[in-house]
């Protein structure tokens, strides 16, 4: 297990914290929602970021137990809050927000500055 010091300066590098002891690896049952990776050389350490994001934009009921499991609704809102929702499609902010029990006007916010980026204009109506 990770001593509190090492947890302290995982959090201040990627705003990214666990909850209880995260550091095994990632369960094959979320594999198939990273596609694009080998999965089995993600993990806390080297990718919360990766994880995190991938599991909030595509992840079904298994990916959301598994991210209420190991983060905090607060420090899943405060992730969302960091990027703005940058990235997401605005279905999935409003699911996360209702989730996640964040203020409506700011996934709102959100919704509209990535409607105002021209590349999300043509891939998230």
């Amino acid at each position: 297990m990770a001593t509190k010091g090492a947890s302290d300066e995982h959090r201040r590098q990627t705003g990214v914290a666990a909850k209880g002891d995260w550091a095994e690896a990632l369960p094959s049952s979320l594999h198939r929602y990273f596609w694009d990776y080998d999965p089995k050389r993600l993990s806390r350490e080297g990718s919360p970021e990766t994880i995190v994001y991938r599991l909030l934009e595509v992840g079904g009921w298994d990916a959301v137990q598994w991210l209420l499991g190991h983060l905090s609704s607060e420090e899943l809102g405060a992730y969302l809050a960091r990027r703005r929702g940058r990235g997401m499609a605005p279905r999935r902010l409003r699911f996360w927000g209702v989730v996640l029990d964040l203020s409506r006007a700011q996934v709102d916010e959100w919704i509209a500055e990535g409607r105002s980026h021209p590349w999300l204009q043509r891939t998230h109506r």
